[in-house]
């Protein structure tokens, strides 16, 4: 791997002639909506909002047509969440069954799977969290221990997932455990959809600093699945859940979780910056466009049916130093203090970022994993 696997990729003409559109129905749709909550964007969570998304094509869009979506290109879906998170919208709902569980269904599901899930995923009303990290484990998912035995013709499942985002808001979650007795670390994992109702299952919100419930823990008992549950090959967990990551560590919201702050701090510094502050934040937006571009070259190779994990993981990496570095800056940079209540847009939007910039590096996997990833690709380590 190297450096000169990022090549300029430019949003195809049918796919930008989406944007207008889109802006159009967000300014509408988005008028009254306050800059504190734009500032929660992808974590925010509005079902009415992702249905009415769904109902005009923009939820599962690059899924088939037979499936209800529209067989966009990826650049397509780029550019409606690309608009949608610029603008604040709250799509948390829809964003992980949108993101990659639909594509995870689609490309390794079984009839029925994509029958039961991708329809209602492309209205906007079926939600998926993603079953990843555990207590102990971290991002580091090759060491997991959520196990799942045979018994009959059903799965057994038995363990604990942590950092769950909206786990207590979804109908299912694509869970990575370990199905394989005495199985080396990335050997014996396999996926299943396990349906959130089913007896056995706790759900545990965390509340972070802001005061809200994001993250979970999810607690597995003994819960029975069905064989059907079982997603893509058993065994071949490991390499079904890298190709997904691709698509969670490489899309606009790992450079763009920030973006209301940076538009609340041009307007606080407003049409004559001194020479720090236009400095800064012209430093600010040349950052942006690189990472823009670092994640279109990405998108690029995705649409090209290629597994780029690894510049992938430098797109994530880099996004969320880039993120979390914002807040610092926009205290240095405007003389406003951070308000939780009372206060300017400034204020309040510097103030719920600054407590949440900490979890971005947590998302998608943490620095030192990708980092690992990034020094594996280089030939370091």
């Amino acid at each position: 791997m190297s450096i000169d696997q990022f090549k300029y990729s430019r949003i195809p003409p049918e796919a930008e002639a989406l944007r207008s559109e889109v802006r159009t129905f967000l300014a509408d749709t988005l008028k009254d909506y306050p800059a504190i909550r734009r500032a929660d964007s992808w974590m925010g969570f509005d079902a009415e909002f992702s249905r009415r998304l769904g109902a005009r094509g923009w939820v599962g869009m690059a899924l088939p047509k037979g499936y209800g979506g529209s067989d966009a290109s990826p650049f397509a879906r780029y550019v409606v969440i690309e608009e949608l998170l610029a603008a604040g919208a709250p799509v948390s709902a829809h964003w992980f069954a949108d993101r990659q569980s639909g594509p995870q269904i689609l490309h390794y599901g079984t009839d029925a799977q994509k029958d039961r899930h991708l329809p209602a995923i492309c209205r906007g009303e079926q939600y998926f969290c993603i079953g990843m990290s555990e207590p102990n484990s971290g991002s580091d998912l090759a060491s997991i221990k959520t196990r799942a035995r045979r018994e009959g013709d059903k799965w057994v499942v038995s363990g604990q997932k942590v950092w769950t985002t909206n786990a207590h808001r979804s109908h299912y979650m694509i869970a990575l455990v370990r199905t394989g007795e005495n199985s080396k670390r990335q050997e014996g994992l396999s996926q299943f959809i396990i349906d959130l109702s089913l007896p056995g299952i706790t759900i545990r919100p965390i509340k972070d600093l802001t005061g809200s419930e994001h993250f979970n823990e999810v607690f597995l008992d003994e819960v029975v699945l069905d064989a059907d549950a079982l997603i893509g090959t058993e065994g071949q967990g490991w390499s079904q859940v890298t190709a997904e990551l691709a698509f969670e560590r490489s899309g606009p919201e790992r450079f763009l979780s920030s973006i209301a702050l940076i538009h609340t701090l041009i307007d606080a510094v407003g049409r004559d910056p001194d020479a720090l502050q236009a400095k800064e934040i012209g430093r600010l937006a040349a950052r942006l466009v690189t990472l823009r571009n670092m994640s279109l070259s990405v998108t690029a190779q995705l649409a090209a049916g290629e597994n780029p994990a690894w510049a992938a993981s430098c797109v994530k990496d880099l996004g969320a130093v880039f993120e979390q570095e914002i807040p610092e800056l926009a205290q240095l940079l405007c003389d406003i203090p951070p308000t939780a209540e009372g206060g300017c847009d400034h204020a309040q939007v510097l103030a719920y970022l600054t407590q949440m910039a900490p979890s971005f590096s947590l998302r998608g996997g943490t620095r030192e994993i990708l980092r690992g990833i990034i020094a594996r690709g280089l030939g370091l380590r």
